[in-house]
């Protein structure tokens, strides 16, 4: 085999291998939206049928007008801003500190504080049910301070890289010109690190959108659940509505997807105008 022949043989093999594995992560996803739209007695048919014989939205209809759909859905859409913000803004705070100052125990202090990193979220939750508890947080508050708790040791992790990356000459020649540090922080680091910055947007709003074992267990007026909840609440002990389900949670997909390609825009705009281009 010649080299040529060798360099086809190796791209069809990498296609047919990507291939299989888009397949893989589609198929699911497929059967999800088809279902959504079957009547609950087509559900279980056999064999399955990825193109349904009948299509329906009365699954929609049904799931967004049951139970206070969209009061959950702006539950979770106001959590998930307000814990994204904030995680935003006090792991970029934190990352500024440990990529561009100077003092004793820098390292030390970051190792130390990267521990939050190592703790599965699920062991936490009984610390965290006796401290909301103590402050009664068992409302938005409490997911809302938890949800930035859990994030910022990841984020800050990642913006610290991000921000050392930042020529330090731009830096000294603000310094020069009377720039303090927060001076710097706003108006250098920041606007060069839109490709980080939209990581963590991305990352943040995701898991506080679908976080839902400490919202299950913080929140017990039915009035602030979120749309995790929600949407387990279709699921019952005698009969399980799938098309309900699957019809809601391709709503609750929505916001996830529109952040994803408002920020994704950012992220390839960033890194075209960062200044970082070696």
């Amino acid at each position: 085999m010649n080299r040529k022949s060798q360099r086809n043989f190796d791209k069809v093999v990498k296609l047919t291998v990507l291939a299989l594995g888009l397949g893989l992560v589609l198929l699911p996803i497929w059967y999800m939206i088809i279902t959504s739209f079957k009547p609950q007695t087509m559900i279980f048919e056999l064999p399955p049928r990825l193109w349904p014989q009948v299509w329906t939205l009365k699954n929609y209809i049904a799931a967004l007008g049951k139970d206070k759909f969209g009061l959950y859905f702006l539950n979770s859409a106001k959590v998930a801003v307000i814990s994204t913000l904030l995680t935003v803004l006090i792991s970029s705070m934190l990352a500024f500190v440990f990529a561009r100052l100077r003092f004793r125990g820098k390292e030390t202090l970051f190792y130390i504080f990267l521990l939050g990193m190592m703790v599965p979220p699920v062991m936490l939750i009984i610390p965290q049910f006796i401290v909301a508890k103590w402050l009664n947080l068992f409302n938005h508050t409490g997911l809302i301070l938890v949800y930035t708790a859990m994030n910022i040791s990841m984020q800050t992790f990642l913006l610290r890289g991000v921000f050392e990356n930042v020529p330090r000459d731009l830096e000294e020649a603000a310094l020069i010109d009377g720039g303090s540090p927060w001076t710097i922080f706003w108006r250098i680091i920041l606007p060069l690190s839109w490709p980080g910055i939209s990581v963590v947007i991305i990352n943040t709003f995701l898991y506080s959108w679908e976080e839902f074992a400490w919202a299950n267990v913080a929140i017990k007026n039915s009035s602030q659940r979120t749309l995790p909840i929600a949407i387990a609440l279709f699921q019952s002990e005698h009969l399980t509505e799938w098309g309900q389900v699957f019809a809601a949670s391709l709503v609750a997909l929505v916001p996830v997807l529109i952040i994803f390609i408002i920020f994704q825009r950012h992220f390839v705009q960033g890194i075209s105008t960062t200044g970082l281009k070696g």
